[in-house]
């Protein structure tokens, strides 16, 4: 039977936030929780991921754009932050990210995670989808190859067919041009990815709509991310969408959403 991984992005991304985030996995509507081991609160925050279900995966979320690093990179980050994803892409389409930095930045992360936890990471994916760009993707299978071999990958890819039958498509087919042989490059590495992938929208429409529509076409494994949370942060685009998300995930029953559409939950 296809599964459903129910990811929550974002966490540590503030203390609202990730309280939200346990809340959710502790009552069963989330099953896999992306940590941003990056953040001032990360160490803190992670004592909020005890005694959570044993079926909640807990996964590194790599940020590479907008945050403080844990490195000083100064060609990445000139200013002390991380650029923002678009001019990443730029350079990462040019060949121009600096790839010692970014590697050295990476490695930081999966320490930060390590020695919070105790244990590697179950997934590793990133920020704004940051770990699938050329060059750092590269950087992102081998340290997990080596640091976390039974970790699996997020692969934003999907079958045509299944991103123009859920909302957003376009933005799900942008996703997916830049995930291209992600898949293949992490096989290649020794590592699993899911078949599937859903969850883009604008963080502006209704969401109580829009989620049973991202379970449509799904694969054997199939990821839909979330972002929801509480409160706001400066810079937080998103902080709206992130309380809506969660009133809705906390008023749903997930595991009769996902049967609706033939998939296990939780998984």
């Amino acid at each position: 039977m296809p599964r459903l991984i129910l990811c929550s992005d974002d966490f540590a991304f503030s203390r609202g936030v990730s309280e939200t985030i346990a809340g959710l996995a502790s009552t069963g509507k989330i099953n896999a929780i992306s940590c941003m081991a990056v953040m001032p609160g990360w160490t803190t925050d992670s004592a909020l991921l005890d005694g959570l279900p044993d079926h909640v995966q807990i996964g590194l979320h790599l940020t590479l754009t907008e945050e403080v690093p844990l490195t000083r990179i100064p060609r990445l980050a000139p200013a002390g932050r991380l650029p923002a994803i678009n001019p990443l892409g730029r350079m990462a389409a040019r060949g121009r990210i600096p790839l010692d930095e970014a590697a050295a930045e990476i490695a930081a992360q999966f320490d930060a995670f390590i020695a919070a936890l105790g244990r590697p990471p179950a997934f590793v994916d990133g920020h704004q989808h940051a770990h699938a760009l050329p060059g750092i993707r590269d950087i992102v299978l081998a340290e997990t190859a080596l640091r976390a071999p039974g970790a699996w990958i997020r692969d934003c890819t999907d079958r045509l067919t299944a991103m123009l039958a859920r909302p957003f498509a376009g933005k799900a087919i942008g996703s997916a041009w830049h995930s291209r042989g992600l898949r293949r490059a992490a096989a290649a590495a020794g590592l699993a990815t899911n078949d599937s992938f859903a969850g883009h929208y604008d963080f502006a429409g209704d969401y109580r709509t829009l989620f049973p529509r991202f379970l449509r076409k799904p694969g054997g494994i199939h990821l839909v991310m979330c972002h929801p949370g509480a409160g706001s942060r400066p810079g937080d685009a998103i902080a709206a969408a992130r309380s809506r998300e969660a009133e809705a995930l906390r008023n749903w029953s997930i595991a009769d959403m996902a049967a609706i559409g033939g998939l296990a939950f939780p998984a």
